[in-house]
């Protein structure tokens, strides 16, 4: 089965899953347009985020920004700042530097080939052909997480998706059954169909269209498919960060300018996460805060751990509270006392809101 469908019997399933897409396709306010900046901020919203959780975001998002020019035009702390709770911020930082790219040098207007879309920040294969599918009409493919489940079980495909063969398959696959007539609503279609009914535990087989085609359903162990690929145990590091407080109960927070994780967002002072699982001595976090900062504090108190997940590892942080007693931070450091309780500009990270909260 894994070499595919022939063209009669993609015809087929691209029709029957269109009409079930016609009948029972969710009612989503990015499907009641064709214009490819929503269309794209949605495609990159729903990047490895769910769509109950997306729908208040791209809401407040469109309100703050309802064009890409005026996107273009913010600063990136009042994007992260929009952005914040709904997790791997680089996503942020591409829509702001896909913006001011299609703003400053491409008139306003996204790019209509995959090739050109492509080399836009944070926009891949699946998200070009999705865009383009959706918001021009244009015949192309989609082969986001969804896609690879449905298509992985409708093959009974013995290879990782996430495999160079197995993805060669479902590309290969997923061109065939897109139809040129509504290929944007059959992006959506099989979308739905991945996130409603063949859902990665316990799929709904019964409501399924191509029940009768798929391979998996067929062997009885849907739940068997994708085939994944063996996984490295994630490494876990260590670091600790200082809450640094004033008397009227401000905390220093400083400016993450690292391109990379959490870049742009505001974070408490403390050392790189490394291999010791052992916290520091309250005497090396006050002298981290005076050599690096001119700060000085009353001895740290040690407060309860913090432990956070990111993509390729997991993260203890040990906080210590600061209690304040002289110095500022050095201007290039680019430091802040805010009230991070009340402040609604300041954009934070879901670890350092965590870490904050130990304040009580």
């Amino acid at each position: 089965m894994e070499r595919g469908f022939d063209e009669a019997k993609c015809r087929q399933l691209a029709g029957s899953l269109l009409a079930r897409y016609d009948r029972e396709g969710r009612d989503l306010p990015w499907r009641r347009t064709r214009d490819p900046y929503r269309i794209w901020l949605a495609e990159i919203m729903l990047q490895q985020t769910g769509v109950k959780t997306v729908l208040a975001y791209y809401a407040r998002f469109l309100e703050r920004f309802p064009t890409i020019q005026s996107l273009a035009a913010a600063e990136l702390e009042a994007v992260l700042s929009i952005w914040q709770g709904l997790g791997y911020y680089r996503r942020a930082r591409h829509l702001h530097a896909t913006a001011r790219q299609v703003s400053d040098e491409l008139g306003g207007r996204f790019p209509e080939t995959c090739e050109a879309m492509g080399r836009l920040p944070g926009i891949g294969p699946s998200t070009a052909g999705a865009i383009l599918a959706i918001a021009f009409g244009q015949h192309q493919a989609i082969l986001d997480g969804n896609v690879k489940r449905v298509l992985a079980r409708l093959l009974a495909l013995e290879t990782p998706p996430d495999a160079p063969a197995g993805k060669r398959i479902l590309w290969e696959q997923a061109r065939r059954l897109t139809p040129r007539e509504r290929p944007g609503d059959y992006a959506q279609a099989i979308m739905d169909l991945g996130a409603t009914v063949c859902s990665p535990r316990r799929p709904a087989c019964p409501s399924c269209p191509w029940q009768g085609d798929c391979a998996a359903c067929r062997l009885g162990r849907p739940d068997l498919y994708p085939v994944r690929l063996a996984r490295m145990p994630k490494p876990r590091k260590y670091q600790f960060q200082a809450l640094v407080t004033r008397p009227d109960g401000r905390v220093l927070l400083l400016p993450n300018r690292d391109a990379t994780l959490l870049g742009g967002l505001w974070h408490p002072p403390g050392d790189e996460p490394g291999g010791s699982p052992t916290p520091p001595e309250a005497q090396i976090v006050r002298r981290h805060l005076a050599e690096a900062f001119g700060i000085d504090v009353a001895t740290p108190l040690p407060l309860e751990a913090v432990t956070h997940t990111f993509t390729h590892f997991h993260l203890t942080v040990f906080p210590f509270l600061c209690s304040w007693q002289a110095g500022e931070p050095p201007e290039a450091s680019g430091g802040r006392w805010i009230d991070w309780r009340l402040d609604r500009h300041t954009p934070l990270a879901t670890l350092h809101r965590k870490v904050l909260a130990r304040l009580g």
